[in-house]
């Protein structure tokens, strides 16, 4: 897997690639994903490069693929799982694959076109079919007067929409029959009624049934209508308006003759559409199915092939035109396999002249690497969410496995509560390999994720519950209390024992509200409960002062710990960068300023509680009293903790003092000795040098690999080498800043790790709050109604202990546990400046189409 303590090392190769083989050596370099490509072309537009052609190639498959898989869609077609990732397809076989596609996609447009017009001229008989049958109850004309009517002409030799075959010349009396909207009929009558003048006759009927509109599709409700008017001018009137509300006109048969074979007509006609359009269904679906075999493949191979076409167009041309020159980013523990796979590549293509790489020394600061898995992924996209680890630096996210459930759990401590968050994610480690749950939705996906987070956060959470006693706001008793009742009764003891102890008797259990244990009785405290807080606690009416004081100052341990171990960690990175004199003038004198102060109060606070029994308890002062007389000198003795504690605590001051000046001032001149006492610098080295361009620190200190290794080698002339100029201001007034920030940060970090008490505190309570209004209540109600009762305030109980308890305190505790990490832990010592390592890998691709996304 790698090395989860720092980044993997890189290095800058550049790849040799022949014409020919360049495709098939960027296929297999794409497969196994080992390089990040720099695009060396970063002032030529994309629309002048090399292979925007073929890039535009891929854009019209691509085009093709999509309208082949909207229509299989269309036509509930499921697509086969075929081959996970077919490898991308050959030079040789991409016009073939082309025309196949091309020829598909003619051939399925126009079956559906046909398809489309036939059923639009169906649906257009139907509706017509519907308003002969409907309009044949409107009028009822008497045989005198069909003679001054113009027959209409034949059915075939006229459009069903033309209205040439209403008109008839000379007439006085015309009609007009169709279809229209329902919700366009009161419109519509009022606009004929305004037009006309009256001089027509409109009459309306609604289908039993609706129909499918032959435009658009839509299934609605439809009206039958039959306008009679009189006049050539109102006739024309009464068509424009029927066009203007996109009424579906038909023509209207004159005698009742005319209608019986227009309606036999329509039938035979329907019935021959209903065959034709059977059979087309058929036939398309056929050819889409064979289309579907091999849909999903050749949109993984296009999408491939796309990919391949844009690294190429990040090379460069030498100027013979025969060779393709890369510039990649490639792990040193991957360089073998870059090896193997432009030898693979070149023995494919069947090239006489292999290609080949070398690596090149730079000093550009490399992309950040880190190998991770299944469980560790989890916790370094918590560290990148901060922002990705400069190159080389200790990495946060091998400490955080442990420390952020851990914290999670100090603040969602509860056995309970943990077991069930625990056996969620369990249960999702267990059906990691179900496909739904990787394809689930998005909150879903979200906790599939961070399973692994989850369930180190549930088991800690069992753990910080057992060291709480606390299930369910309530205490377990597995060992036995170490308190003893009984030892508090007067009969118990002698007569002498009874008048030098405040004991109880039966008055005093009769009258008093709270009775309390005094330890210092012999009898009374036999002993501290093996594991974690006694369940006595759990009844005592100090309970909340007992446990607020037990895990403030754990929290106070906790975070001085914590932000201690992160600035150790910084040395490591000095060590690393050869940056020794950071650990002297920096690391070093941080440390001093943070133990000498709140080193020191946990110290107080941990010999308080090994040196003071409850017989001396009261004659123990106060540790804030103390901390405080510590920097304010009081004129009279105080009674300390332990013989000798002010010559300790002027010791302690007096290191703190000094380690101020020492981080304000220290680096800062040490860099300017260093830039005066040097005119060049230099420093041969193998490989690339970490530099940025933007830090005057770097530039004092090109040539201080000599001075920590004891050598006083330099470049030739330090000719290649050019410096930037020296700004000491700019470096007096970074660290600075950066002194200032720390040192109010010791005070307002170690107040933040309250944060630990007081959200367990919060839990706790909560817990305690919905205990004694839903379950408490069901467990009193009598024998007779509680069995019922009890049942759904369980449900309840469990229902609100999922969403508030669980979820809404979860998600609370997990993003202050996120907090104390980024903000307290890691500026300690992650810079967090670097940039991640995205190899050229066909694994990042997805088979679904979507906006077009460069690989990088």
């Amino acid at each position: 897997m790698g090395s989860l303590f720092r980044s993997e090392s890189m290095c800058l190769a550049q790849l040799f690639l022949q014409s020919g083989t360049a495709y098939e050596c960027l296929s297999a370099l794409g497969e196994k994903g080992l390089v990040q490509f720099r695009d060396l072309n970063q002032n030529v537009s994309s629309f002048q490069r090399k292979f925007v052609g073929e890039v535009k190639r891929c854009e019209e498959l691509e085009r093709i693929l999509v309208y082949l898989v909207q229509e299989i869609t269309r036509a509930d077609i499921p697509l086969p799982e075929g081959e996970a990732s077919p490898p991308a397809p050959p030079l040789k076989h991409v016009l073939e694959m082309q025309e196949q596609l091309q020829k598909l996609e003619v051939e399925l447009r126009e079956v559906t076109k046909n398809k489309e017009k036939l059923r639009k001229n169906l649906l257009e008989l139907v509706e017509y079919t519907h308003m002969l049958r409907v309009t044949k109850t409107f009028v009822r004309r008497n045989v005198e007067f069909e003679p001054t009517y113009e027959e209409f002409p034949a059915l075939e030799n006229d459009s069903l929409l033309d209205y040439s075959c209403m008109q008839r010349l000379g007439a006085k009396l015309g009609f007009v029959s169709g279809l229209i909207q329902q919700g366009k009929v009161e419109a519509f009558e009022r606009m004929l009624w305004r037009a006309c003048k009256g001089y027509t006759i409109v009459t309306y009927a609604e289908l039993d049934e609706s129909l499918e509109d032959p435009e658009t599709g839509e299934v609605i409700k439809w009206h039958v209508f039959l306008i009679s008017f009189w006049g050539e001018q109102i006739g024309h009137k009464v068509k424009k308006i029927c066009d203007c509300y996109h009424c579906h006109v038909y023509p209207y048969p004159n005698t009742a003759e005319e209608r019986r074979e227009i309606q036999e007509g329509l039938n035979t006609r329907i019935q021959d559409l209903y065959t034709v359009l059977h059979k087309t269904e058929d036939y398309l679906r056929q050819v889409l199915c064979k289309a579907a075999e091999s849909v999903c493949s050749r949109v993984v191979q296009v999408r491939k092939m796309k990919a391949i076409y844009h690294m190429l167009n990040m090379c460069s041309v030498d100027v013979t035109n025969k060779c393709l020159i890369a510039e990649v980013w490639c792990p040193e523990a991957d360089l073998p396999g870059l090896r193997r796979a432009l030898e693979e590549g070149s023995r494919e293509s069947g090239a006489t002249i292999p290609s080949f790489m070398n690596t090149i020394p730079t000093k550009e600061t490399p992309p950040t690497l880190i190998r991770t898995n299944k469980f560790t992924e989890g916790f370094q996209n918590i560290v990148d969410a901060y922002g990705v680890g400069s190159y080389r630096e200790v990495n946060p996210a091998l400490f955080t496995i442990i420390t952020f459930p851990f914290l999670f759990a100090v603040m969602f401590g509860d056995f309970g509560h943990g077991f069930v968050m625990f056996l969620f994610a369990l249960l999702l480690v267990l059906n990691e390999n179900h496909p739904r749950l990787s394809q689930s939705q998005e909150i879903l996906r979200m906790f599939f994720n961070g399973r692994y987070i989850l369930l180190l956060m549930g088991l800690f959470s069992v753990y910080t519950g057992l060291i709480y006693n606390d299930c369910f706001s309530k205490s377990v008793n597995l060992f036995g209390s170490g308190w003893n009742v009984s030892a508090m009764y007067s009969s118990s003891h002698s007569q002498e024992e009874q008048k030098r102890m405040v004991l109880w008797n039966d008055s005093t259990i009769r009258h008093s509200r709270t009775l309390q244990l005094d330890p210092n009785i012999p009898g009374v405290f036999q002993g501290p409960y093996p594991f974690g807080i006694d369940p006595i606690w759990n009844l005592a009416t100090n309970r909340l002062t007992f446990l607020n004081s037990f895990k403030m100052k754990m929290s106070v341990i906790l975070g001085v710990i914590h932000m201690t171990f992160g600035v150790t960690l910084g040395i490591f990175n000095h060590l690393h960068f050869r940056k020794k004199f950071n650990i002297y003038l920096v690391s070093v004198p941080e440390i001093l300023f943070m133990l000498s102060i709140f080193g020191y109060l946990i110290f107080m606070i941990i010999y308080k509680w090994l040196a003071y029994s409850a017989e001396t308890s009261r004659e123990a002062p106060s540790i804030l009293i103390e901390f405080i007389n510590m920097f304010l000198f009081p004129s009279s003795e105080t009674h300390g903790l332990y013989p000798g504690q002010a010559h300790v605590q002027r010791v302690l001051l007096a290191l703190t003092v000094l380690a101020v000046p020492v981080l304000f001032l220290g680096k800062p001149l040490f860099l300017l000795w260093l830039h005066n006492g040097r005119s060049c610098f230099g420093v041969s080295r193998s490989g690339y040098t970490l530099v940025r361009k933007d830090s005057e620190e770097e530039v004092s200190l090109l040539g201080s690999q000599d001075i920590e290794e004891g050598s006083n080698r330099m470049e030739e002339g330090c000719r290649e080498v050019t410096c930037e100029e020296f700004n000491f201001g700019e470096i007096l007034m970074t660290q600075t800043i950066h002194s200032i920030e720390y040192c109010l940060g010791c005070i307002s970090n170690t107040a933040s790790y309250l944060r630990l008490w007081a959200l367990s505190l919060a839990h706790a309570q909560l817990s305690d709050v919905l205990w004694a209004m839903l379950m408490r209540v069901g467990l009193r109600v009598d024998t007779t109604y509680g069995v019922l009762l009890l049942l759904p305030v369980m449900a309840f109980f469990a229902v609100l202990t999922i969403f508030i308890l669980l979820v809404m305190e979860g998600l609370s505790a997990f993003l202050h546990a996120i907090r104390l990490h980024w903000v307290e832990f890691q500026n300690k010592f992650y810079v967090g400046a670097g940039t991640k390592f995205v190899p050229f890998s066909f694994s990042l691709l997805s088979s679904k189409f979507c906006n077009d996304d460069d690989i990088a």
